[in-house]
């Protein structure tokens, strides 16, 4: 039997993911997102990946990665990581105006959301040559929308172009101090989703390791 108190706490629950959907964009469920990995449990993981040649582009399109899915009325996924990783957020509607975001990847900060890209930890095409190929378009948008792994983060848009589709035994953040914590991050998406990873990718990573 439901109590009277219960009743009112249901109501208020419901008032309030009403009052969401109203809002517009809903960030990612900060309860959903991992906890930091540790470098131990990283270095095991990347002991479990598959060391493969990588593989071709043919056939490669952004397009066979459909992103941003929507979170809301009018917003997607990029909104909703600009509301994650910026300070002192400001909407119109659902659509994020301003803010600040420091990135991650080295150092700048920006206060205009056009200068912010949101990067893919493990960039769409190095997925696309390590396994990604052989999936279905369907699971190729969940790897491009993944908010629960540590794969989608607000960075500056010079840095995510530096990058490029690039691994970290070809790019690494400009942030040294980041290192750790960028290795951790790309072993712990390439275990969950089983992609492969080359001999000179896995000794960049291994050797990034080492400083955890």
């Amino acid at each position: 039997m439901r109590t009277r108190s219960g009743s009112r706490a249901a109501v208020t629950a419901l008032v309030a993911a009403l009052a969401l959907s109203v809002a517009g964009c809903v960030p990612p469920d900060e309860s959903d997102q991992p906890p930091p990995s540790d470098g131990g449990n990283a270095a095991e993981q990347l002991g479990q990946l598959t060391v493969a040649t990588a593989g071709s582009m043919k056939g490669y399109s952004r397009e066979r990665f459909p992103h941003w899915r929507d979170t809301g009325k009018n917003c997607d996924v990029r909104d909703s990581i600009l509301q994650r990783d910026g300070k002192d957020v400001k909407l119109s509607g659902c659509n994020v105006v301003g803010g600040r975001w420091e990135s991650v990847y080295d150092g700048r900060t920006a206060t205009d959301p056009s200068e912010v890209d949101i990067d893919h930890m493990v960039p769409l095409a190095n997925a696309w040559r390590s396994g990604a190929d052989e999936w279905d378009d369907a699971k190729r948008g969940d790897f491009a929308n993944d908010t629960t792994r540590p794969q989608l983060f607000a960075v500056s848009a010079s840095s995510n172009r530096a990058k490029g589709d690039q691994d970290p035994s070809q790019w690494k953040p400009a942030n040294r101090s980041y290192w750790c914590q960028y290795a951790e991050n790309w072993v712990t998406v390439k275990h969950h989703w089983r992609l492969t990873i080359t001999t000179a990718e896995k000794a960049a990573l291994t050797d990034m390791l080492e400083g955890c």
